[in-house]
């Protein structure tokens, strides 16, 4: 949901997005940010503890119909508070992932402006992890890519010079998908997953598979050479 300049004036934005970043909590190795649910609950309007429970509850349903693991997100633990006489009592609380509050906020009391505003607040700190997280993958999958290129390449120069044609070559390679796919040649995998005849096989594949693929390529090389 937006936040629109109708609903809250640009002030009380700057106010509760202030108040929202002031809650956030870095872990010991400062990579992981994480928010206290007992924190977060005067922040998006809940004045007792056990009407904001439920909406916490409603967010883990949510993440399991989602296919996450809630216990990654949502992790219960006991919160000690003094009393008098230096006397304690523990109380529930809950660690909270980014997503974790994004998805309370998702399903919290949408009239109320603070859940307007953390919609928007957590969505837009989710969109932002997730773009980091698509790109190392990218990263990750072109480093394998660029691996699997050089090791065909020795292992193209290796057959060569001990006169293998092109042909033959090709009955190499496509031996060895063969063995790491279970019995398909590099044409049959090309047909299930609809790649042209003219592109790499590798181009269409994960990158553990591509990995593997690498793996198998400088077992090959090494044993050429």
């Amino acid at each position: 949901m937006e936040v629109h300049s109708n609903s809250m004036d640009e002030k009380k934005i700057e106010k509760l997005k202030k108040l929202f970043d002031d809650v956030i909590h870095i872990s010991k190795e400062g990579e992981i940010e994480f928010w206290y649910a007992r924190e977060l609950q005067p922040l998006l309007g809940y004045s007792r503890w056990e009407n904001f429970e439920l909406v916490i509850k409603k967010a883990m349903i949510s993440c399991e119909n989602a296919g996450g693991n809630v216990n990654d997100h949502f992790r219960g633990i006991t919160k000690m508070i003094k009393l008098a006489k230096n006397a304690e009592r523990g109380i529930k609380e809950y660690v909270l992932t980014r997503y974790a509050c994004y998805l309370i906020a998702q399903n919290g009391d949408a009239r109320k402006d603070e859940i307007a505003f953390a919609q928007s607040y957590f969505a837009v700190q989710t969109r932002k992890q997730e773009l980091i997280e698509d790109r190392i993958k990218l990263i990750e999958r072109l480093n394998a890519r660029k691996k699997l290129r050089e090791s065909e390449k020795r292992l193209s120069q290796n057959i060569y010079e001990r006169g293998v044609d092109d042909a033959g070559f090709g009955r190499i390679r496509s031996k060895g998908d063969q063995a790491l796919f279970g019995g398909f040649s590099t044409k049959d995998m090309k047909e299930r997953l609809r790649v042209k005849e003219n592109r790499p096989l590798a181009d269409f594949l994960p990158t553990l598979t591509i990995a593997a693929k690498n793996l198998a390529t400088e077992m090959t090389n090494y044993n050429v050479e």
